[in-house]
């Protein structure tokens, strides 16, 4: 009774009225039927394995990309990355600005070559480019971060959101004589309405799905992040006024070193902002690891791409995606600096319920206060959307991955599109429940999930992107090279972390990087498995060879002019700042950067290839005109950006 008495008055301080539990309720039985009338079989007929795992290869550009941004936003952006800007300021909208420009780079080089070769799977690619050694150490790998990482902290991510905005946390309901936490019920609910549709329809209906989820997520985020700043403004302002009002006061006066009104962060003006975002690595350092292992190599979200009727079409929403990613930093980041706002001026929000007690209370306690009935359980909706559709999305890889890469493969070769698609849906049920029960015992104990996530992942994205982009463009690539790459990875990202660990997670990501592509390239050279083949048409050399040139030169620039820059020190005013700004990002980027003219150059001059080296094929990185002008809008965008907000 107690229990009762406590949940009900937690519901009833939480300014949500029955008016927002209804849209709410609405808005999720609108979602589950979408999503099962989209998993109906079409004229009698039972679903394909090509219609299950990649939708039948009918999604859209505007489908590809709502659901790419669907699958990516979630409670770690919502909760996570506006408590950051509530704590460090716009720095942190860095991932996300530069992932727009990442998947134009992933548009036009790396997706159309996986596209054309008709690949379901992150790991198929690995056995037919290396070999099935390789392939199956990654599908296990991504399996288990997709059950006990991806899986268990979405939802417990989430959760823990709902729980504060609801101000459900630590209430627990008798279930049989077992009290069981608000927070277990509202996993296992997230569960339940993700798995519902995504189990039975398919990627199919989580793309589709996706597309109204995505609309919510956008509408309901700029909705919050208006009514925060109209709070701000006063009675009489508008949200420009808003605006103005925490612009003025963060840049000017006792905060002119304040960061949270800069993209690019100076270490002497916050240390620890800079440690988590360090300036201009949010522009050339790790970061791109971070965007082009998890936007081009992550399996639930290049799975969408995989899924496109055609390249075209595939590239088209990526394009779509990249103007998407821009909106972010306006419905995540800008909230939390609001907060931050609200509380340097705490007497003037003292009648406001609830308190920020961690950077993480920023978003859930701005909902609370700030967004008027109606509107509540839109935004309320919306942060559900993210998390749901996240869920639905690797549910749906979880279920490809084991059924494609390792039933098929190793265990009924011979299986038909029925028993496949079967398969899927009761390894997609399995995944549920492992990740339901393993929840509490890997994230009950941790204060920082979304930070272990971060952490986590930067000890395997360098390999990846060695391994994968090399075997994509290269084909000098070894199998041997990928095999000891794989390796090497994560005992790195460790000793590194070990004795370097006042180093800046970006600048160690990228250390570790020019480590693993000289070792690649190395091993590759030396390698003696190869067959001799003819060197590409003289028209293709030529294009190779000069854009070898022109990024080897540029490399080569850029990592002359960051030594020098960080031999110098603090001898210069001007060195004193760059390296102020983390200059020495641009080593970094020069090896990125500068590794394109050694793949360029061997493909162009060689005439041995590993013996399954991809074709060079130039025409697939050929784009529409439509394209570029997409690609040049990200670009300028994220330019006056960072000249507005440098």
């Amino acid at each position: 009774m107690d229990t009762q008495m406590s949940f009900t008055e937690a519901i009833s301080q939480s300014g949500f009225e029955t008016i927002d539990f209804i849209i709410l309720v609405v808005y999720i039985i609108l979602l589950v039927s979408l999503g099962m009338f989209l998993s109906r079989d079409k004229d009698g007929k039972g679903k394909s394995a090509s219609d299950y795992f990649l939708a039948g290869n009918t999604l859209t550009w505007w489908a590809v990309g709502a659901s790419l941004i669907a699958a990516n936003i979630s409670a770690e952006q919502f909760i996570g990355m506006s408590g950051t800007g509530y704590a460090d300021g716009i720095a942190i909208a860095a991932y996300e600005v530069m992932a727009a420009v990442t998947l134009i780079v992933i548009g036009k080089f790396l997706l159309p070559t996986m596209i054309e070769r008709k690949i379901f799977t992150i790991p198929q690619f690995l056995r037919e480019r290396y070999n099935d050694g390789v392939g199956l150490a990654f599908s296990i790998l991504w399996l288990f971060l997709y059950v006990f990482v991806n899986l268990t902290s979405v939802a417990w991510l989430g959760a823990l959101a709902i729980e504060q905005i609801l101000g459900l946390q630590g209430l627990a309901v008798s279930m049989g004589g077992v009290e069981v936490s608000m927070r277990m019920i509202i996993i296992l609910a997230l569960f339940i309405i993700a798995g519902i549709y995504s189990i039975y329809g398919g990627l199919a209906s989580v793309a589709w799905t996706d597309v109204m989820q995505v609309t919510f997520l956008v509408g309901g985020g700029l909705i919050t992040a208006y009514f925060a700043l109209c709070s701000v403004a006063g009675d009489d302002g508008s949200f420009v006024d808003g605006f103005n009002k925490v612009y003025s006061y963060l840049t000017t006066g006792d905060h002119t070193t304040d960061t949270h009104f800069h993209l690019v962060i100076q270490e002497s003006h916050n240390a620890s902002a800079f440690a988590n975002v360090p300036g201009i690595a949010a522009i050339v350092g790790g970061v791109w690891l971070t965007n082009l292992g998890y936007w081009g190599f992550n399996q639930y979200i290049i799975q969408k791409g995989l899924a496109a009727k055609s390249i075209e079409e595939a590239k088209k929403g990526l394009i779509f995606a990249g103007f998407l990613k821009i909106l972010i930093p306006f419905i995540v980041v800008l909230p939390g600096i609001c907060a931050y706002y609200m509380s340097q001026n705490a007497d003037q929000f003292s009648h406001l319920q609830g308190s920020i007690n961690v950077s993480d209370d920023a978003y859930p306690w701005l909902i609370r206060n700030f967004t008027p009935t109606g509107i509540k359980g839109l935004s309320f909706a919306a942060l559900t959307a993210a998390i749901i559709s996240s869920l639905a999305s690797m549910f749906n890889s979880t279920s490809t991955l084991f059924t494609m890469d390792i039933y098929k493969k190793y265990i009924n070769k011979g299986a038909s599109d029925k028993v496949l698609v079967n398969v899927g849906r009761i390894v997609a049920v399995a995944a549920l429940v492992i990740a339901a029960v393993a929840v509490k015992p890997l994230l009950g104990g941790l204060d920082q999930a979304f930070q272990y996530i971060q952490e986590y992942s930067g000890f395997i994205y360098p390999g990846i992107i060695t391994v994968f982009g090399l075997g994509l463009l290269w084909k000098r690539a070894s199998s041997t090279a990928a095999v000891w790459t794989a390796i090497i990875t994560i005992p790195m990202g460790v000793l590194f972390k070990i004795f370097l660990p006042d180093v800046a997670f970006q600048f160690r990501a990228g250390y570790i990087f020019i480590i693993l592509v000289t070792f690649f390239i190395i091993v590759s050279y030396f390698d003696k498995k190869y067959v001799s083949v003819e060197q590409p048409s003289q028209q293709d050399q030529k294009s190779m060879l000069l854009w070898a040139k022109i990024l080897g030169g540029a490399g080569a620039a850029m990592i002359i002019v960051s030594i020098i820059v960080v031999a110098m020190g603090q001898s210069t005013e001007l060195t004193t700042y760059l390296n102020d700004i983390g200059f020495q990002a641009f080593i970094f980027f020069g090896v990125l950067v500068g590794c394109n003219a050694v793949w360029l150059y061997s493909n162009s001059k060689d005439k041995k290839a590993d013996a399954k080296a991809l074709p060079i094929d130039l025409s697939l990185f050929s784009t529409t005109r439509g394209y570029t002008y997409g690609a040049i809008g990200i670009c300028v965008i994220t330019m006056i950006l960072y000249i507005i907000l440098w």
